[in-house]
């Protein structure tokens, strides 16, 4: 008789014939419809309990003109005790309101600044270089309103950064500590994340340079689950941009253990897999980053992620709204169809 003793081995072969409640396996517009009022309530039950609104109360801390554009720094409340920062560049000579992007950071101490082109150290600008990761100041260049916050726990929000801090963390992913103290309290750290960039999105839709008919959201690695759930829980979100964060809960969390406890909540795979999660975004455009020679989530199971998602737009009579930009790299942004896609999809 065969016995196993590996937790790594138990843990895929559940994978392998795992099949999630809600897995996309239609292909007629009322199979779409049906699935698509189905699963959006689900995976947003998931989040938990969000936070309670408040007002936001912001401040601009700073504002400068650099590289052609006017760049802010702004601090406002999301919660009653919690604030977040956030930057938002703009057009020198914009006329008029422009359309907006929410930027979002991927895992990493830095948070927003790489994202924003912050170079100031040695480490910053090399972070910029290794992922071309500074699509918040690149596509503000382009001609459009760009903002980004730190996530909780990330950047300005990392206790770990703080002058005089005491590191409580003995080593451990921040991300799981984190999410385990959510956890008890009926919360997500990513449902958390995700309504702080719902404030973020209230912000901007506060600015006169901003059109609040044209907001979209665009994110690399972790930055790309955090734009694909934004687009899940706000309606105000146009257009979609995710890069390099494509695959399958059998292959990333499963077999290559990549994920972490800002990026899950209790039961989603239960639900459904990355591919539906993406999926939900139909009808509303979107582009897909991936990388060929992505160190992070491999080629075969990124591929295997857009397969699926092309059959749900397919469904959903919004093929066209689909892209594909499918590149020779690493894990980082690819570049060569973001402002295309957002100008194109932005342009009315």
């Amino acid at each position: 008789m065969s016995r196993n003793l590996s937790i790594d081995a138990y843990f895929n072969a559940l994978a392998a014939r795992h099949v999630p409640r809600f897995r996309f396996t239609g292909s007629s517009k009322s199979d779409w419809v049906a699935w698509h009022e189905s699963l959006t309530p689900a995976v947003i039950q998931s989040l938990g309990s969000l936070p309670t609104k408040v007002p936001l109360r912001p401040d601009i801390i700073a504002e400068w003109e650099e590289d052609g554009l006017v760049k802010r720094k702004v601090i406002f409340d999301v919660e009653e005790g919690l604030s977040v920062s956030a930057y938002v560049f703009r057009p020198r000579d914009a006329n008029g309101p422009r359309p907006a992007i929410l930027c979002c950071h991927g895992h990493g101490l830095l948070g927003k600044e790489p994202v924003m082109g912050n170079r100031s150290t040695v480490e910053l600008a090399e972070h910029v270089r290794r992922m071309n990761y500074d699509y918040g100041l690149q596509m503000a260049k382009a001609g459009f309103v760009t903002m980004a916050i730190d996530w909780r726990g990330f950047g300005e929000r990392d206790d770990r950064l703080k002058p005089h801090c005491h590191d409580l963390t003995n080593g451990r992913d921040l991300c799981n500590l984190h999410y385990l103290r959510a956890s008890i309290l009926g919360m997500t750290v990513l449902g958390m994340d995700v309504y702080d960039d719902i404030c973020a999105i209230d912000y901007l839709c506060d600015q006169s340079f901003v059109d609040v008919q044209r907001i979209g959201v665009m994110g690399l690695s972790f930055g790309g689950t955090m734009a694909t759930w934004l687009t899940i829980c706000d309606a105000r979100i146009r257009a979609t941009d995710l890069m390099c964060c494509s695959d399958r809960f059998a292959d990333f969390g499963m077999r290559d253990v990549n994920f972490c406890g800002s990026q899950i909540t209790p039961g989603l795979y239960a639900l459904c897999d990355v591919p539906d999660l993406q999926g939900l975004a139909a009808p509303r455009p979107l582009l897909v980053e991936i990388g060929i020679h992505d160190e992070c989530f491999r080629i075969e199971s990124a591929m295997s992620c857009f397969r699926e998602v092309e059959k749900i737009y397919s469904a959903a009579g919004a093929s066209e709204k689909l892209q594909l930009d499918l590149f020779e790299g690493g894990h980082r942004w690819g570049g060569n169809k973001s402002v295309t896609f957002f100008r194109e999809h932005f342009s009315t």
